[in-house]
């Protein structure tokens, strides 16, 4: 029964909603132009997620929105990819100026089905060596690996069976400094150890590339939406919970790749949460290193309803727990 009040609730919230459909008239998607809008929130001097900045979104281009993952190409530059098979690529000035965006379609051509379920990119993962990017689309259960100028797919594969459920896919992708990529599913097995996820041993849209399975246990922060790689190695892992007041809050976890084994269940280390004044849903996470500290990026999925938002927000972790603390451990069941 929780698990259907759960399922009925991400239904009404998240939509799509009669009455609530589209900022902008779908039809409309020849614009390039967008724009930041300052959030008014003060800079956060305190606690271990320290609000930096942040904007809200907006363009008149009617396929704009729906982030579901997040890049980091340089200075500025961001590479956000969305649920309804489009990406965009822009570079935020320091005053909130956008300059240089482009907002195209993914490379879903060659007679792929024009279905919104099978265009659902909902993880992201990028190599700034490479210039490539991996994107895993949860209605087909596969992961791409697309040339650096995100116009075409470089090779394709489908995760490893059994299928995980069309929109309980895959969620979050992560590569670690090694090569390899944990990918963690959204609400997939309904298993008592956890939800279903894997580490591949390298690329995973390669076909044939070995994968081990093992659970992700949450721990009552709610669903995983999107992960990135920390410098020490750790992942870092952004859920989602839906409730009433507000509708989304968002906790942070680091989890230690290096627990994974076989069939192993992994929890995480609550590090912080957004705060309720800048609550969204948030599906896009990246990290970035500035003098030597930490920076996290989230980007939240509008779904098209206009009463929610497309923000880019920007925190500093401060005072992150060791690697190796026994509550960043996996737990032995």
């Amino acid at each position: 029964m929780r698990r259907f009040l759960l399922a009925a609730l991400i239904f009404v919230t998240l939509g799509p909603v009669p009455g609530t459909r589209q900022h902008f008239p779908v039809a409309d998607t020849r614009s390039q132009a967008v724009a930041a809008r300052p959030l008014a929130y003060p800079a956060d001097r305190t606690g271990p997620l320290r609000f930096v900045r942040g904007w809200r979104l907006v363009s008149p281009n009617g396929a704009f929105g729906g982030f579901s993952a997040l890049a980091i190409l340089g200075p500025g530059r961001f590479q956000l990819a969305a649920d309804n098979g489009w990406r965009a690529r822009l570079t935020l000035r320091p005053d909130g100026t956008v300059i240089d965006a482009q907002i195209v379609p993914l490379p879903f051509g060659d007679g792929q089905s024009q279905r919104k379920s099978q265009r659902d990119v909902e993880a992201m993962a990028f190599d700034p060596a490479s210039g490539k990017s991996w994107i895993a689309l949860e209605g087909s259960n596969q992961v791409w690996r697309l040339d650096p100028a995100l116009a075409r797919i470089e090779s394709r594969a489908h995760l490893p069976k059994p299928d995980w459920p069309a929109n309980l896919g895959p969620e979050a992708m992560v590569r670690l400094a090694d090569g390899r990529t944990v990918i963690f599913s959204e609400d997939a097995d309904d298993d008592p150890r956890g939800r279903a996820a894997l580490l591949f041993a390298g690329d995973p849209a390669e076909p044939g590339t070995k994968a081990i399975r093992f659970f992700y246990d949450a721990e009552r922060k709610g669903l995983v939406s999107d992960a990135a790689l920390l410098p020490d190695g750790r992942i870092l892992l952004v859920h989602r919970r839906l409730g009433f007041d507000p509708v989304f809050t968002t906790i942070l976890g680091v989890l230690d790749p290096a627990d994974i084994r076989p069939g192993a269940t992994l929890t995480s280390q609550a590090i912080g949460r957004v705060p309720a004044p800048l609550a969204d849903n948030y599906e896009g996470i990246a990290v970035s290193v500035r003098d030597g500290r930490t920076y996290v990026w989230l980007v939240s999925d509008d779904n098209f309803n206009n009463w929610q938002r497309t923000l880019l927000v920007e925190f500093e972790l401060a005072g992150l727990p060791l690697s190796g603390m026994a509550d960043s451990k996996k737990a032995a069941r």
